[in-house]
């Protein structure tokens, strides 16, 4: 029997912050009380007073394995997620071949069986011509199913109206949304070439992928969402326009319609493509200061719901070509916890808030089987961070394989020191105490 014991936390669980011990065995919560016993306990950790929170549940990433491994793969970007104390994660379907169909998703879930120190869940992806596919998957197994309803590569543009209407009304699982309006977004591309042919910068990103793009998209998948009943989750709100579109009035478990931000769009604005040029291009674009602030007010009065990073993950030599041909996307999975901490030290948010938005409410959007708290009987994914240390992003300790973040230099106000994945104490003090894989999420539908 395996039996994990940590002192003298302070537990930041649904809405509180108390101090306590807690005893992890078999992989699950045990006991959270002050003064446990260390009999017959295999490890103890004195957490000394650091901060012990659920993991991190990224629901959005793009980890690039099959078919883009030159840029990532899962077990890549899984040690970089827990080494951040995301300890799950939901993966996008748009890899090499797209995961378009039941045996190819499996091939991925086998992957990572093998492969990820995280929990792992894959999304099975939507076209407009596997529909019969999509409603083979299983809801209680997979995450949910993604639609990209905005550009996209290979054959996963979802833009065909019955093929829309089908998805909405007749999937009974989660349907996520990548949300921009392919006709806006190409007749701006068109004028911007025009203009601006090979002198374009990463400055006119926000200019093509604009707030008329979002919106138009964000509000059709809502309103079919509401026309069909379906549960609909709109992924990576990045403008003020579309805040409108989302309610506040229900607790998260009662909402049809769900949303959530990422950190890049919280944390950098369209001032920054000065510095950081395509480093910092993705989809949809960071864009002008205001909806930066519009966008935090919306995540505290639980318009948005959860926190992602959305990352992905692309060579320095790709992001080093002119702005047409550099791929979009920003690695991310490695710092999202600790940059929201530094929002906590600036005052703009609670650490129970951030608790309640990066692991209570993907647990309970996506109603994930036994995790996202710290409660007795659920899996025991947990995190210790001391905000007494700081930690400087730098080469050196970067772990994404294409090895640079638009972070670099920047010193965060806390640090992660341990890891904890389903039971196992994975990540320690900079070093990886096992390579033991993470376990399958399940979902209660």
């Amino acid at each position: 029997m395996s039996k994990l014991l940590i002192r003298n936390a302070r537990l930041v669980n649904e809405g509180r912050t108390i101090e306590t011990d807690v005893l992890v065995e078999n992989g699950f919560i045990a006991q959270i009380k002050s003064g446990l016993s260390d009999d017959g306990v295999n490890q103890v950790i004195d957490a000394n007073g650091q901060y012990l929170l659920p993991g991190v549940i990224d629901d959005q990433v793009h980890f690039r394995e099959p078919g883009l491994t030159h840029k990532a793969t899962i077990h890549s970007e899984a040690r970089a997620a827990v080494a951040g104390g995301v300890t799950s994660f939901m993966e996008m379907p748009n890899t090499v071949p797209n995961a378009l169909t039941q045996e190819l998703l499996a091939d991925k879930y086998a992957i990572a069986a093998r492969t990820s120190l995280a929990n792992y869940s894959f999304f099975m992806g939507a076209s407009n011509d596997n529909l019969a596919e999509v409603l083979r998957t299983d809801p209680r197994t997979v995450c949910g199913i993604k639609v990209f309803m905005g550009s996209s590569t290979g054959n996963m543009l979802v833009d065909n109206e019955q093929v829309l209407n089908s998805l909405f009304s007749q999937s009974p699982m989660l349907i996520a949304t990548h949300c921009e309006d392919e006709a806006t977004i190409r007749a701006n591309t068109e004028y911007y070439r025009e203009n601006y042919g090979d002198e374009a910068t990463a400055a006119l990103h926000p200019l093509i992928r604009n707030e008329a793009a979002c919106m138009t998209s964000s509000s059709l998948a809502v309103g079919l969402a509401r026309q069909h009943n379906a549960r609909l989750h709109v992924l990576h709100i990045s403008t003020a326009d579309e805040l409108a579109l989302f309610d506040n009035d229900l607790p998260l478990t009662q909402k049809r319609i769900t949303a959530e931000v990422c950190v890049h769009h919280l944390w950098f604005d369209s001032s920054d493509y000065t510095r950081l040029g395509n480093q910092i291009k993705c989809n949809p674009a960071i864009k002008a200061p205001h909806h930066k602030e519009a966008l935090f007010a919306a995540l505290l009065d639980d318009r948005l719901d959860i926190i992602a990073t959305d990352h992905a993950p692309h060579t320095w030599a790709e992001k080093q070509q002119g702005y047409w041909q550099a791929p979009s996307g920003l690695p991310l999975v490695q710092h999202p916890l600790l940059l929201m901490l530094d929002f906590v030290k600036q005052g703009k948010i609670s650490l129970e808030t951030v608790v309640r938005k990066m692991s209570h409410a993907p647990a309970d959007c996506f109603q994930i089987d036994r995790r996202g708290y710290v409660r007795e009987g659920y899996w025991a994914d947990l995190v210790l961070v001391d905000a007494r240390h700081t930690t400087t992003v730098s080469k050196q300790n970067i772990l994404y394989q294409c090895g640079w973040s638009p972070l670099e230099g920047h010193t965060f106000g806390a640090s992660v020191t341990h890891t904890i994945v389903s039971g196992e104490l994975i990540y320690q003090n900079g070093q990886f105490l096992t390579e033991k894989p993470g376990q399958r999420l399940l979902f209660d539908r």
